[in-house]
């Protein structure tokens, strides 16, 4: 009996997680690796200071020699000397024209505006020709009057008759000046019905157009003259002995950004009841411009006399009580001083000459909520643009 032969087993085939083992230990191991040197790397570089004891980036302005003087400021108003506002005083009408509007030169006597009128001409012509009838009624009764007092002479009338046609004469002449004054009062609302500029000036407003129904008192149109100008402020009662007539003041126009000089021409006797305030009127000289009537102008008076002072930013301070704290610089330390305060000036601070602060001397603009007294800082000081390093 022949064996039969057993087939062989084939050879195992390789798991494929058993290849991927080593290379996932091999990154693990290099990601190890590159943890630590990065780790390294950060220990290296980490500084040891505390952040708090660093010096503190700041930034620093030098204090300057200066003087400073009280000064008195006062809103006031520029007015021309004449100014008119035209309308309407007797009669009420519908605007015919509007001739000029804000802007325009006007002459003295020139025609601004006119109203229809017809009906206020209609009744002067009717109440002239009453006073005319009148009249001459009145010239009839004056002649029989004398006719008659010649006949009482001879005793052909009566004295009664002639007093009576002398009370006749009396209440004619009574009646005829009645109707003249009212001719009067329709010829002022005829003229009522053309305004006329009063003066040479400029006009200032127009506040209707034509077809607008006006009222006596109403505004049509507004003319001012800048020939001579004004400025007017009121000033409160306690700087009354600080503004008297002549006093020099400094006048700036917020409209037209110039400055002025000029003296003050008038002061008022009394105060105004309601706002306690005295009125204060300063002329201004012919080659002053022509500002725009109405707009603002700032009056400047100095008060006392001038005194040395330290001149910093208000951004270098913090004004307390009359006191001004303030971080001065000297190498890379900074020192908190408190100085008095005399004024403020646009953006700067006047400061007393005080032996804590000198001419000079630097003081922390920015960066002052970083420090305290005696901290370290690097300093830098603008100039021309640049940053500096003060050290």
């Amino acid at each position: 009996m022949t064996a039969t032969p057993i087939p062989e087993a084939p050879p195992p085939v390789p798991s494929p997680r058993r290849g991927r083992v080593p290379l996932v230990l091999g990154g693990l191991m290099l990601a190890g690796l590159a943890v630590e040197g990065a780790l390294s790397l950060a220990r290296s570089r980490t500084s040891a200071t505390a952040l708090a004891d660093a010096p503190q980036q700041v930034l620093v302005a030098p204090a300057r020699a200066s003087t400073w003087q009280a000064q008195g400021r006062y809103v006031g108003r520029v007015e021309a000397w004449q100014a008119a506002r035209l309308g309407p005083q007797v009669a009420a009408a519908h605007v015919l024209d509007v001739l000029v509007r804000p802007g325009d030169v006007v002459k003295a006597g020139q025609v601004l505006a006119r109203l229809d009128c017809r009906g206020a001409s209609a009744s002067s012509q009717s109440v002239a020709a009453q006073a005319r009838a009148i009249d001459e009624r009145q010239r009839a009764l004056q002649s029989e009057a004398a006719r008659i007092g010649g006949l009482l002479d001879g005793g052909f009338v009566s004295t009664n008759e002639l007093e009576q046609r002398r009370a006749q004469l009396a209440a004619n002449q009574a009646q005829l000046e009645s109707v003249k004054s009212q001719l009067d009062g329709r010829v002022l609302e005829v003229d009522d019905c053309v305004l006329r500029a009063p003066f040479a000036g400029e006009v200032a407003e127009r506040a209707v157009d034509p077809g607008a129904y006006v009222r006596p008192g109403s505004t049509v149109v507004a003319v001012v003259d800048r020939s001579r100008l004004r400025v007017t402020a009121d000033v409160p009662e306690t700087d009354f002995r600080g503004m008297p007539p002549d006093t020099e003041v400094r006048l700036h126009s917020l409209a037209t950004d110039a400055t002025l000089r000029a003296k003050v021409s008038r002061r008022a006797p009394s105060a105004d009841l309601a706002t306690r305030s005295i009125h204060v009127e300063i002329d201004l000289a012919p080659d002053a411009g022509a500002l725009p009537v109405g707009t603002t102008v700032e009056v400047f008076v100095d008060v006392g006399t001038s005194v040395p002072a330290l001149e910093l930013p208000l951004s270098a301070a913090k004004v307390k009580n009359g006191k001004a704290s303030v971080f001065a610089v000297a190498g890379d330390v900074a020192k908190a001083t408190s100085v008095p305060v005399l004024g403020e000036r646009g953006s700067s601070l006047f400061l007393a000459v005080d032996a804590g602060l000198a001419a000079g001397a630097l003081v922390v603009t920015e960066g002052r909520g970083l420090i305290g007294d005696g901290a370290k800082v690097v300093a830098r000081v603008a100039t021309s643009g640049a940053a500096q390093v003060a050290r």
